[in-house]
């Protein structure tokens, strides 16, 4: 049983309508169908996959020393997004990556979660 690629990740958040107006305003993504669980939350697509689940919590979750320290999504358009993320005063660098073509775009979402978009250079 090879593995084959990333399903999604879990975002845990005391700030459910923040996370998804970033997630669907800043990051491209659409909120759409999810099971009916007995906790809120919103999963976020992109092309018609849900590749971030967001869960609601009562309380901010601690973060000071996070075992899992990012996720990426590769992407097009780094002026496009770029102009995106300046729209809405996200803070971010352009950080290209040694040894390969590849461009980072390094970020945080509203709850603090880094997160880098990857370009082709």
């Amino acid at each position: 049983m090879p593995l084959k690629t990333l399903d999604h990740v879990n975002v845990r958040t005391a700030n459910l309508a923040p996370m998804i107006a970033f997630y669907r305003d800043v990051m491209g993504m659409e909120s759409g169908w999810r099971p009916n669980f007995p906790f809120d939350g919103a999963w976020m697509y992109l092309e018609g996959k849900p590749i971030v689940h967001l869960v609601e919590v009562p309380e901010d979750p601690a973060n000071e020393a996070p075992k899992l320290e990012h996720f990426a999504i590769g992407a097009e358009d780094m002026a496009g997004f770029r102009a995106t993320l300046d729209a809405h005063d996200v803070a971010y660098t352009v950080d290209p990556v040694p040894g390969i073509e590849l461009v980072q775009i390094n970020l945080r979402d509203p709850d603090g979660n880094h997160i880098h978009v990857d370009f082709d250079k």
